[in-house]
Protein backbone atom coordinates (compact mmCIF):
# COMPACT_ATOMS: atom_id res chain seq x y z
CA UNK A 1 0.00 0.00 0.00
CA UNK A 2 2.86 2.35 0.81
CA UNK A 3 4.35 1.91 -2.67
CA UNK A 4 0.97 2.44 -4.30
CA UNK A 5 0.42 5.68 -2.43
CA UNK A 6 3.85 6.97 -3.43
CA UNK A 7 3.40 5.93 -7.08
CA UNK A 8 -0.07 7.43 -7.34
CA UNK A 9 1.08 10.72 -5.81
CA UNK A 10 4.08 10.91 -8.13
CA UNK A 11 1.92 10.09 -11.15
CA UNK A 12 -0.42 12.98 -10.33
CA UNK A 13 2.48 15.38 -9.81
CA UNK A 14 4.21 14.34 -13.05
CA UNK A 15 1.01 14.78 -15.04
CA UNK A 16 0.50 18.25 -13.56
CA UNK A 17 4.14 19.19 -14.27
CA UNK A 18 3.92 17.88 -17.83
CA UNK A 19 0.71 19.75 -18.61
CA UNK A 20 1.68 23.05 -17.04
CA UNK A 21 5.38 22.73 -17.96
CA UNK A 22 4.72 22.28 -21.69
CA UNK A 23 2.21 25.11 -21.65
CA UNK A 24 4.68 27.33 -19.81
CA UNK A 25 7.48 26.51 -22.30
CA UNK A 26 5.26 27.40 -25.25
CA UNK A 27 4.13 30.64 -23.65
CA UNK A 28 7.65 31.63 -22.58
CA UNK A 29 9.11 30.84 -26.01
CA UNK A 30 6.53 33.02 -27.73
CA UNK A 31 7.04 35.76 -25.17
CA UNK A 32 10.82 35.74 -25.63
CA UNK A 33 10.51 35.85 -29.42
CA UNK A 34 7.94 38.63 -29.27
CA UNK A 35 10.12 40.56 -26.85
CA UNK A 36 13.13 40.13 -29.14
CA UNK A 37 11.16 41.42 -32.17
CA UNK A 38 9.91 44.40 -30.20
CA UNK A 39 13.46 45.16 -29.03
CA UNK A 40 14.87 45.00 -32.59
CA UNK A 41 12.05 47.18 -33.95
CA UNK A 42 12.51 49.66 -31.12
CA UNK A 43 16.20 49.89 -31.90
CA UNK A 44 15.48 50.47 -35.62
CA UNK A 45 13.11 53.33 -34.72
CA UNK A 46 15.73 54.83 -32.43
CA UNK A 47 18.41 54.67 -35.15
CA UNK A 48 16.06 56.33 -37.65
CA UNK A 49 15.53 59.16 -35.21
CA UNK A 50 19.28 59.56 -34.71
CA UNK A 51 20.02 59.53 -38.46
CA UNK A 52 17.21 62.04 -39.18
CA UNK A 53 18.49 64.45 -36.58
CA UNK A 54 22.07 64.26 -37.89
CA UNK A 55 20.98 64.70 -41.50
CA UNK A 56 18.92 67.77 -40.60
CA UNK A 57 21.88 69.18 -38.69
CA UNK A 58 24.21 68.40 -41.57
CA UNK A 59 26.29 66.25 -39.32
CA UNK A 60 28.30 63.25 -40.39
CA UNK A 61 26.54 59.91 -40.60
CA UNK A 62 29.08 57.14 -40.53
CA UNK A 63 29.58 53.71 -38.95
CA UNK A 64 31.99 54.97 -36.29
CA UNK A 65 29.39 57.35 -34.92
CA UNK A 66 26.44 54.95 -35.14
CA UNK A 67 28.32 51.95 -33.67
CA UNK A 68 28.02 53.57 -30.26
CA UNK A 69 24.21 53.78 -30.64
CA UNK A 70 23.50 50.15 -31.49
CA UNK A 71 23.26 47.23 -29.09
CA UNK A 72 26.21 44.86 -29.08
CA UNK A 73 25.93 41.76 -31.32
CA UNK A 74 23.32 43.46 -33.50
CA UNK A 75 23.74 44.40 -37.13
CA UNK A 76 22.40 47.60 -38.72
CA UNK A 77 22.40 48.74 -42.33
CA UNK A 78 21.65 52.36 -43.21
CA UNK A 79 20.76 53.19 -46.83
CA UNK A 80 20.74 56.99 -47.48
CA UNK A 81 19.73 58.13 -50.95
CA UNK A 82 22.74 59.30 -52.93
CA UNK A 83 25.22 57.85 -50.45
CA UNK A 84 26.83 54.43 -50.07
CA UNK A 85 25.30 52.00 -47.60
CA UNK A 86 26.59 52.13 -44.04
CA UNK A 87 26.93 48.88 -42.05
CA UNK A 88 27.33 48.76 -38.29
CA UNK A 89 28.23 45.60 -36.31
CA UNK A 90 28.90 42.06 -37.49
CA UNK A 91 26.28 40.60 -39.80
CA UNK A 92 24.73 37.47 -38.24
CA UNK A 93 24.72 34.11 -39.98
CA UNK A 94 21.73 31.82 -40.25
CA UNK A 95 18.29 32.84 -39.14
CA UNK A 96 17.76 36.37 -37.98
CA UNK A 97 15.13 38.60 -36.43
CA UNK A 98 14.94 41.81 -38.45
CA UNK A 99 13.11 45.12 -38.42
CA UNK A 100 13.13 47.80 -41.17
CA UNK A 101 12.20 51.46 -40.69
CA UNK A 102 12.16 54.41 -43.15
CA UNK A 103 13.13 57.94 -42.06
CA UNK A 104 11.81 61.36 -43.00
CA UNK A 105 14.89 62.02 -45.17
CA UNK A 106 14.25 58.88 -47.23
CA UNK A 107 16.84 56.79 -45.39
CA UNK A 108 16.08 53.10 -44.78
CA UNK A 109 17.45 51.39 -41.68
CA UNK A 110 17.41 47.64 -41.17
CA UNK A 111 18.38 46.11 -37.79
CA UNK A 112 19.10 42.38 -37.50
CA UNK A 113 19.73 40.08 -34.53
CA UNK A 114 20.75 36.42 -34.69
CA UNK A 115 17.99 34.01 -33.79
CA UNK A 116 20.57 32.06 -31.77
CA UNK A 117 20.38 34.79 -29.12
CA UNK A 118 16.65 34.10 -28.73
CA UNK A 119 17.36 30.37 -28.67
CA UNK A 120 19.87 30.84 -25.84
CA UNK A 121 17.31 32.84 -23.88
CA UNK A 122 14.70 30.15 -24.48
CA UNK A 123 17.23 27.53 -23.36
CA UNK A 124 17.90 29.39 -20.10
CA UNK A 125 14.16 29.62 -19.50
CA UNK A 126 13.81 25.89 -20.14
CA UNK A 127 16.57 25.17 -17.61
CA UNK A 128 14.79 27.26 -14.99
CA UNK A 129 11.50 25.47 -15.71
CA UNK A 130 13.21 22.06 -15.53
CA UNK A 131 14.90 23.00 -12.24
CA UNK A 132 11.57 24.07 -10.77
CA UNK A 133 9.96 20.86 -12.06
CA UNK A 134 12.74 18.79 -10.50
CA UNK A 135 12.30 20.57 -7.18
CA UNK A 136 8.57 19.90 -7.44
CA UNK A 137 9.20 16.19 -8.05
CA UNK A 138 11.59 15.99 -5.07
CA UNK A 139 9.08 17.79 -2.86
CA UNK A 140 6.33 15.49 -4.15
CA UNK A 141 8.43 12.41 -3.35
CA UNK A 142 9.10 13.71 0.16
CA UNK A 143 5.43 14.52 0.78
CA UNK A 144 4.30 11.23 -0.77
CA UNK A 145 6.65 9.21 1.46
CA UNK A 146 5.57 11.20 4.51
CA UNK A 147 1.88 10.79 3.71
CA UNK A 148 2.34 7.10 2.96
CA UNK A 149 4.11 6.61 6.29
CA UNK A 150 1.38 8.55 8.05
CA UNK A 151 -1.25 6.24 6.63
CA UNK A 152 0.58 2.91 6.58
CA UNK A 153 2.13 3.18 10.06
CA UNK A 154 -1.30 3.40 11.76
CA UNK A 155 -2.57 0.54 9.60
CA UNK A 156 0.41 -1.57 10.62
CA UNK A 157 -0.21 -0.64 14.24
CA UNK A 158 -3.90 -1.55 13.93
CA UNK A 159 -2.95 -4.87 12.36
CA UNK A 160 -0.64 -5.57 15.32
CA UNK A 161 -3.48 -4.69 17.70
CA UNK A 162 -5.83 -7.09 15.93
CA UNK A 163 -3.13 -9.78 16.01
CA UNK A 164 -2.69 -9.23 19.76
CA UNK A 165 -6.43 -9.63 20.25
CA UNK A 166 -6.36 -12.85 18.27
CA UNK A 167 -3.44 -14.17 20.32
CA UNK A 168 -5.32 -13.67 23.60
CA UNK A 169 -3.96 -10.32 24.77
CA UNK A 170 -7.09 -8.16 25.17
CA UNK A 171 -5.45 -5.04 26.58
CA UNK A 172 -6.72 -1.90 24.78
CA UNK A 173 -3.94 0.33 23.45
CA UNK A 174 -5.87 3.66 23.34
CA UNK A 175 -3.80 4.97 20.45
CA UNK A 176 -5.19 7.56 18.03
CA UNK A 177 -3.67 8.78 14.77
CA UNK A 178 -5.39 12.03 13.82
CA UNK A 179 -7.18 10.38 10.88
CA UNK A 180 -10.95 10.06 11.55
CA UNK A 181 -11.38 6.78 9.68
CA UNK A 182 -8.37 5.15 11.37
CA UNK A 183 -9.39 6.51 14.77
CA UNK A 184 -12.82 4.94 14.25
CA UNK A 185 -11.18 1.55 13.62
CA UNK A 186 -9.01 2.05 16.72
CA UNK A 187 -12.14 2.84 18.78
CA UNK A 188 -13.81 -0.37 17.58
CA UNK A 189 -10.71 -2.46 18.34
CA UNK A 190 -10.38 -0.95 21.83
CA UNK A 191 -14.07 -1.58 22.53
CA UNK A 192 -13.66 -5.16 21.29
CA UNK A 193 -10.59 -5.60 23.50
CA UNK A 194 -12.54 -4.42 26.55
CA UNK A 195 -15.42 -6.79 25.75
CA UNK A 196 -13.01 -9.69 25.26
CA UNK A 197 -11.27 -8.82 28.54
CA UNK A 198 -14.62 -8.84 30.35
CA UNK A 199 -15.53 -12.16 28.76
CA UNK A 200 -12.19 -13.71 29.71
CA UNK A 201 -12.52 -12.37 33.24
CA UNK A 202 -16.01 -13.84 33.49
CA UNK A 203 -14.78 -17.19 32.16
CA UNK A 204 -11.86 -17.30 34.59
CA UNK A 205 -14.15 -16.29 37.42
CA UNK A 206 -16.63 -19.00 36.45
CA UNK A 207 -13.85 -21.58 36.37
CA UNK A 208 -12.55 -20.50 39.78
CA UNK A 209 -16.04 -20.36 41.29
CA UNK A 210 -17.01 -23.73 39.83
CA UNK A 211 -13.86 -25.45 41.05
CA UNK A 212 -14.35 -24.04 44.52
CA UNK A 213 -18.11 -24.49 44.81
CA UNK A 214 -18.14 -28.01 43.38
CA UNK A 215 -15.47 -29.12 45.80
CA UNK A 216 -17.81 -28.92 48.80
CA UNK A 217 -20.71 -31.02 47.42
CA UNK A 218 -18.28 -33.47 45.85
CA UNK A 219 -16.52 -33.89 49.18
CA UNK A 220 -19.84 -34.51 50.92
CA UNK A 221 -20.89 -36.91 48.18
CA UNK A 222 -17.64 -38.85 48.44
CA UNK A 223 -18.12 -39.18 52.19
CA UNK A 224 -21.64 -40.44 51.61
CA UNK A 225 -20.37 -43.05 49.16
CA UNK A 226 -17.75 -44.11 51.67
CA UNK A 227 -20.57 -44.66 54.17
CA UNK A 228 -22.25 -46.93 51.63
CA UNK A 229 -19.08 -48.96 51.05
CA UNK A 230 -18.58 -49.48 54.78
CA UNK A 231 -22.05 -50.93 55.53
CA UNK A 232 -23.65 -54.22 54.57
CA UNK A 233 -27.19 -53.37 55.68
CA UNK A 234 -29.52 -52.98 52.67
CA UNK A 235 -31.69 -50.42 54.44
CA UNK A 236 -28.72 -48.28 55.31
CA UNK A 237 -27.34 -48.58 51.76
CA UNK A 238 -30.70 -47.56 50.33
CA UNK A 239 -30.98 -44.58 52.68
CA UNK A 240 -27.46 -43.40 51.97
CA UNK A 241 -27.94 -43.89 48.21
CA UNK A 242 -31.13 -41.84 48.32
CA UNK A 243 -29.29 -39.05 50.10
CA UNK A 244 -26.43 -39.31 47.59
CA UNK A 245 -28.88 -38.96 44.67
CA UNK A 246 -30.33 -35.87 46.31
CA UNK A 247 -26.83 -34.50 46.61
CA UNK A 248 -26.22 -35.15 42.91
CA UNK A 249 -29.39 -33.24 42.06
CA UNK A 250 -28.27 -30.33 44.21
CA UNK A 251 -24.83 -30.52 42.60
CA UNK A 252 -26.50 -30.20 39.20
CA UNK A 253 -28.44 -27.23 40.52
CA UNK A 254 -25.21 -25.61 41.73
CA UNK A 255 -23.62 -25.99 38.29
CA UNK A 256 -26.69 -24.54 36.59
CA UNK A 257 -26.72 -21.66 39.04
CA UNK A 258 -23.07 -20.85 38.45
CA UNK A 259 -23.61 -20.84 34.69
CA UNK A 260 -26.66 -18.62 35.03
CA UNK A 261 -24.82 -16.14 37.24
CA UNK A 262 -21.88 -16.01 34.82
CA UNK A 263 -24.20 -15.09 31.92
CA UNK A 264 -26.49 -12.73 33.81
CA UNK A 265 -25.64 -11.95 37.45
CA UNK A 266 -29.02 -10.20 37.88
CA UNK A 267 -31.09 -13.19 36.82
CA UNK A 268 -33.10 -14.95 39.51
CA UNK A 269 -35.07 -18.18 39.75
CA UNK A 270 -36.38 -17.54 43.27
CA UNK A 271 -39.33 -19.57 44.52
CA UNK A 272 -41.01 -20.08 47.88
CA UNK A 273 -39.52 -23.06 49.71
CA UNK A 274 -39.42 -24.73 53.11
CA UNK A 275 -36.31 -23.47 54.90
CA UNK A 276 -36.41 -26.39 57.36
CA UNK A 277 -36.02 -28.87 54.50
CA UNK A 278 -32.89 -27.17 53.23
CA UNK A 279 -31.35 -27.03 56.73
CA UNK A 280 -32.24 -30.68 57.32
CA UNK A 281 -30.58 -31.68 54.05
CA UNK A 282 -27.42 -29.84 54.98
CA UNK A 283 -27.27 -31.45 58.42
CA UNK A 284 -27.65 -34.89 56.85
CA UNK A 285 -25.01 -34.18 54.22
CA UNK A 286 -22.45 -32.87 56.68
CA UNK A 287 -23.09 -35.44 59.42
CA UNK A 288 -20.31 -37.81 58.15
CA UNK A 289 -17.80 -34.95 58.04
CA UNK A 290 -18.66 -33.68 61.51
CA UNK A 291 -18.64 -37.21 62.90
CA UNK A 292 -15.22 -37.99 61.41
CA UNK A 293 -13.84 -34.74 62.82
CA UNK A 294 -15.26 -35.33 66.29
CA UNK A 295 -17.48 -32.26 65.92
CA UNK A 296 -21.22 -31.72 66.32
CA UNK A 297 -23.71 -30.00 64.00
CA UNK A 298 -26.93 -28.81 65.63
CA UNK A 299 -29.85 -26.57 64.78
CA UNK A 300 -32.23 -24.43 66.83
CA UNK A 301 -34.54 -21.49 66.51
CA UNK A 302 -37.90 -20.88 64.89
CA UNK A 303 -39.21 -23.82 62.84
CA UNK A 304 -41.65 -23.84 59.93
CA UNK A 305 -40.21 -20.82 58.10
CA UNK A 306 -40.87 -20.43 54.40
CA UNK A 307 -38.45 -18.23 52.51
CA UNK A 308 -38.19 -16.86 48.96
CA UNK A 309 -35.08 -17.85 47.03
CA UNK A 310 -33.45 -20.66 45.08
CA UNK A 311 -33.19 -23.79 47.25
CA UNK A 312 -30.03 -24.96 45.54
CA UNK A 313 -28.35 -21.56 46.00
CA UNK A 314 -29.40 -21.39 49.67
CA UNK A 315 -28.07 -24.92 50.18
CA UNK A 316 -24.78 -23.91 48.64
CA UNK A 317 -24.50 -20.80 50.85
CA UNK A 318 -25.17 -22.85 54.00
CA UNK A 319 -22.76 -25.54 52.83
CA UNK A 320 -20.03 -22.91 52.42
CA UNK A 321 -20.66 -21.52 55.92
CA UNK A 322 -20.68 -25.03 57.47
CA UNK A 323 -17.49 -25.99 55.63
CA UNK A 324 -15.75 -22.80 56.81
CA UNK A 325 -16.76 -23.60 60.39
CA UNK A 326 -15.42 -27.14 60.08
CA UNK A 327 -12.17 -26.02 58.43
CA UNK A 328 -11.37 -22.82 60.34
CA UNK A 329 -13.53 -23.02 63.45
CA UNK A 330 -13.78 -25.29 66.47
CA UNK A 331 -16.34 -27.01 68.67
CA UNK A 332 -20.02 -27.33 67.83
CA UNK A 333 -21.34 -25.86 64.61
CA UNK A 334 -24.77 -24.37 65.25
CA UNK A 335 -27.51 -23.34 62.80
CA UNK A 336 -30.18 -21.05 64.22
CA UNK A 337 -33.27 -19.75 62.44
CA UNK A 338 -35.12 -16.61 63.42
CA UNK A 339 -37.34 -13.90 62.00
CA UNK A 340 -36.59 -10.19 61.77
CA UNK A 341 -39.16 -7.95 60.13
CA UNK A 342 -40.15 -9.49 56.81
CA UNK A 343 -37.01 -11.60 56.57
CA UNK A 344 -36.03 -15.09 57.62
CA UNK A 345 -32.53 -15.38 59.02
CA UNK A 346 -30.26 -18.41 59.24
CA UNK A 347 -27.27 -17.91 61.53
CA UNK A 348 -24.22 -20.18 61.40
CA UNK A 349 -21.74 -20.06 64.27
CA UNK A 350 -19.07 -22.16 65.95
CA UNK A 351 -16.80 -22.00 68.99
CA UNK A 352 -13.61 -21.15 67.16
CA UNK A 353 -11.41 -18.02 67.30
CA UNK A 354 -13.53 -16.28 64.70
CA UNK A 355 -12.59 -13.80 61.96
CA UNK A 356 -9.30 -11.87 62.43
CA UNK A 357 -9.83 -8.23 63.35
CA UNK A 358 -7.80 -7.00 60.37
CA UNK A 359 -10.21 -8.69 57.95
CA UNK A 360 -13.64 -7.80 59.30
CA UNK A 361 -16.16 -7.26 56.50
CA UNK A 362 -13.39 -7.75 53.91
CA UNK A 363 -13.79 -11.48 54.46
CA UNK A 364 -16.40 -11.41 51.67
CA UNK A 365 -13.94 -10.00 49.12
CA UNK A 366 -12.43 -12.32 46.55
CA UNK A 367 -8.90 -13.61 47.29
CA UNK A 368 -9.16 -12.28 50.87
CA UNK A 369 -8.46 -15.01 53.38
CA UNK A 370 -6.75 -15.25 56.72
CA UNK A 371 -6.24 -19.02 56.75
CA UNK A 372 -4.33 -19.72 53.49
CA UNK A 373 -7.50 -20.65 51.59
CA UNK A 374 -8.55 -19.43 48.15
CA UNK A 375 -10.77 -16.65 49.49
CA UNK A 376 -13.51 -17.52 46.99
CA UNK A 377 -16.04 -19.39 49.13
CA UNK A 378 -17.63 -16.52 51.02
CA UNK A 379 -17.45 -14.22 47.97
CA UNK A 380 -19.34 -16.71 45.82
CA UNK A 381 -21.79 -17.40 48.65
CA UNK A 382 -22.53 -13.70 48.94
CA UNK A 383 -23.11 -13.47 45.17
CA UNK A 384 -25.48 -16.44 45.28
CA UNK A 385 -27.43 -14.85 48.14
CA UNK A 386 -27.69 -11.47 46.46
CA UNK A 387 -28.79 -13.02 43.15
CA UNK A 388 -32.08 -14.01 44.84
CA UNK A 389 -32.55 -10.73 46.69
CA UNK A 390 -31.01 -11.89 49.96
CA UNK A 391 -27.79 -10.95 51.66
CA UNK A 392 -24.99 -12.57 53.62
CA UNK A 393 -23.42 -10.71 56.53
CA UNK A 394 -20.89 -11.18 59.31
CA UNK A 395 -22.84 -10.22 62.44
CA UNK A 396 -20.08 -11.03 64.91
CA UNK A 397 -16.38 -11.72 64.47
CA UNK A 398 -15.60 -13.57 67.74
CA UNK A 399 -17.14 -16.02 68.08
CA UNK A 400 -18.03 -15.92 64.40
CA UNK A 401 -21.70 -15.45 63.50
CA UNK A 402 -22.59 -15.42 59.80
CA UNK A 403 -26.21 -14.60 58.94
CA UNK A 404 -28.10 -15.36 55.72
CA UNK A 405 -31.07 -13.02 55.27
CA UNK A 406 -33.90 -14.19 52.98
CA UNK A 407 -37.27 -12.71 52.15
CA UNK A 408 -40.18 -14.48 53.83
CA UNK A 409 -43.38 -15.74 52.30
CA UNK A 410 -46.24 -13.25 52.63
CA UNK A 411 -48.23 -15.47 55.04
CA UNK A 412 -45.34 -15.45 57.53
CA UNK A 413 -45.08 -11.68 57.78
CA UNK A 414 -47.64 -11.41 60.54
CA UNK A 415 -45.59 -13.60 62.87
CA UNK A 416 -43.34 -12.03 65.45
CA UNK A 417 -39.59 -12.35 65.85
CA UNK A 418 -38.25 -15.76 66.80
Amino acid sequence: MRRRLINSTLAVVLVVIAVFGISLVIVETRTIESSARESVKSEAVRLVSIVDSRLLGHERVESGVLSEQITQNRYARIDIPGRPSIEVGPRPDGGVIAATEKGEQGEIIRVEESRSTVSREVGRTLLVILAVALLAVVAAVFLAVRQANRLTAPLTDLAETAERLGSGDPRPRHRRYGVPELDRVADVLDASAERIARMLTAERRLAADASHQLRTPLTALSMRLEEITLTDEPDTVKEEATIALAQVERLTDVVQRLLTNSRDPKSSSAVTFDLDEVIKQQIEEWRPATRSGGRALVRSGKPGLRAVGTPGAVSQVLATLIENSLMHGDGTVALRTRVTGNQAVVEVTDEGPGVPADLGARVFERTVSGRNSTGLGLAVARDLAEADGGRLELLQANPPVFALFLSREADDHAEGDG
